[in-house]
């Protein structure tokens, strides 16, 4: 064709013809697609509290990308809001890049949602640059990307810009990218500070910016500047960088007949795990997390699992066990199919053990492991720090083994107003303990509108038998905890004190009405 050979931009840059296509609005594809929603609805993905990306009808309604999550959701109370997931955004786009690599050679993953090519080899092939891109284009429509565009130019920047402005195909002919790209305003370099620098020099456009002398452009604003210089100026000579194809270690088993007992299915994956376990092993990598999709007459459930080492075909064993419990002690329908995929895998090198052992933490690692295996997924577990105003709503238990919720800590980082200041009690009941405090003449006592005691503690007993009743020794509060205020049906509200006893013993207590509960004890 007859773009298929390399140009010279700018009079002395060779540069390559590039075939780039780009999918807009990916991460929402992706996001709807994992939370079983349709793309074409109200949906809005978040990242850092800000909107990340927005389906069409999302735009349509006023959403716009960078606005601020509450002000996406006050829009329209139908819209959905879903987290930013770099993984699941990247596992989804996999099979849009093994469909568009059967097809042509070469093939660089940008990012996902977008891919590139040389557009030399496409060209000679199919018949021209025209038919080679719009093959792409409906490659990526018969993998779930709709409304996929394809740019073709001088350079992988050029081609970014066509494919952004196609609909579905826009060809830059050869040589004339510096003009195609001169109208676009500086920002489009993607160097924010460089872009704000030239404004206040009174340079606004890409064809301003290629009309300053290179070597001034060097001089003044560095190797950063020399490069967006060459792209304002069509000279990208950057290649394309194909990936090489990740080699593919996901097995399966199928069932006929389909089984419904657990320990059948785990007999039947068994020598496959092995077979997963051993190829990795083999390439020098080990599985250092799990995707395991289960397959019944009736659903297909999937689930990735963590480990905090690396997996052992015993390890994959036992997940796939935990997961077909999980759905009951009986299975709801025989199954049909099960598949171990690697999530994430790392260079074995990386998991050897020292010279001398891998000290204290891998017999800890080892011991936990097996008392797992014996007991169940959530048979251990381990403490995470979350969010609440309670002591008890502020940690979580997490399976060993699994990563926990990111959520958590953000919520974690929270003010909470009303949350008990440091230091915390060293012991906190996981269900609160009934007590019972009155005072000097065995009254009981309450905290009225005002947020006033209604006596001085003076007695309190621990266990709510008279026996055990103690002197109080000294006191403090009542500190409200107020909690969907805003809510009559579901608010709360809690008063907190803090006592301590003849014993020496000092509490934290909270107040509901007239019933007295320990949260915790400062031992």
């Amino acid at each position: 064709g007859a773009g298929g050979r390399e140009s010279r931009a700018a009079g002395t840059t060779a540069v390559m013809r590039t075939m780039l296509a780009w999918c807009p609005d990916w991460p929402v594809i992706a996001a709807a697609r994992e939370n079983n929603l349709a793309i074409d609805g109200l949906i809005v993905v978040i990242e850092k509290g800000r909107v990340a990306a927005c389906s069409g009808a999302a735009r349509a309604e006023g959403v716009r990308r960078g606005m601020r999550a509450r002000e996406a959701q006050a829009t329209t109370p139908a819209i959905a809001l879903l987290d930013y997931d770099r993984a699941v955004d990247a596992r989804l786009f996999e099979p849009v890049v093994v469909a568009v690599e059967a097809s042509m050679a070469g093939v660089q993953l940008v990012r996902p949602g977008m891919v590139a090519t040389k557009a030399s080899g496409p060209a000679r092939y199919y018949g021209g640059e025209k038919a080679a891109g719009m093959l792409l284009a409906s490659l990526l429509a018969d993998n779930g990307v709709p409304d996929a565009r394809v740019g073709i130019a001088d350079g992988p920047f050029a081609a970014e810009h066509a494919a952004r402005r196609g609909r579905p195909i826009l060809i830059v002919p050869a040589g004339e990218s510096a003009a195609f790209l001169g109208p676009l305003p500086v920002d489009a370099l993607g160097d924010a500070n460089l872009a704000g620098l030239l404004r206040r020099l009174g340079i606004h456009d890409c064809a301003a910016f290629a009309a300053l002398p290179a070597e001034s452009v060097r001089t003044r604003f560095g190797a950063t500047g020399a490069l967006a210089h060459a792209l304002a100026a069509g000279a990208d000579a950057r290649a394309v960088a194909p990936r090489t194809p990740p080699r593919d270690f996901a097995v399966r088993v199928d069932f006929e007949p389909p089984l419904d007992r657990v320990d059948q299915i785990a007999f039947g994956v068994k020598q496959r795990a092995e077979l997963l376990i051993d190829s990795m092993l083999q390439a020098k990598l080990a599985c250092t997390e799990l995707r395991v999709s289960i397959t019944t007459e009736t659903e297909s459930t999937e689930r990735t699992w963590l480990h905090p080492r690396w997996f052992t075909a015993t390890d994959v064993l036992d997940r796939v066990r935990w997961q077909l419990q999980g759905q009951g002690a009986a299975l709801a329908s025989p199954v049909t199919r099960v598949q171990l995929e690697p999530a994430a895998a790392d260079p074995v090198g990386n998991h050897e053990g020292g010279l001398w052992g891998n000290g204290p933490d891998a017999g800890v690692h080892n011991g936990l492991s097996r008392i797992q295996g014996m007991l169940g997924h959530e048979g251990v577990v381990t403490p995470v720090r979350a969010g609440g105003r309670l002591l008890s709503e502020r940690q979580v238990l997490v399976p060993w083994g699994d990563r926990p919720d990111p959520a958590l800590a953000r919520e974690a980082g929270k003010p909470w107003p009303g949350s008990l200041p440091e230091p915390a009690p060293a012991t906190v009941f996981a269900q609160r303990m009934a007590v019972v405090v009155r005072g000097a003449r065995g009254e009981s006592l309450s905290v009225n509108e005002r947020g006033v005691l209604s006596g001085h503690p003076a007695l309190f007993s621990p266990t709510g038998s008279r026996g055990d009743a103690r002197q109080v020794v000294s006191w403090a509060g009542p500190w409200p905890v107020r909690e969907r205020w805003w809510d009559a049906a579901a608010a709360s509200s809690l008063h907190r004190f803090q006592l301590v006893d003849a014993s020496g013993a000092a509490w934290l207590l909270l107040l509901d009405g007239e019933d007295w509960v320990a949260e915790g004890r400062y031992d």
